[in-house]
């Protein structure tokens, strides 16, 4: 993930720095992040 991007996130993998970016918006970002944590309590 990485600052700097009005109104997107980007993800990348870690182990491939110079691989593709993903990008989400910064509106969906927080409840995609809640979905993965609640799938994790389940």
């Amino acid at each position: 993930m990485a600052d700097g991007f009005p109104g997107i996130v980007p993800v990348r993998d870690s182990k491939v720095p110079h691989g593709p970016v993903l990008a989400f918006p910064s509106a969906s970002w927080a409840p995609f992040i809640s979905e993965l944590k609640a799938d994790r309590r389940a």
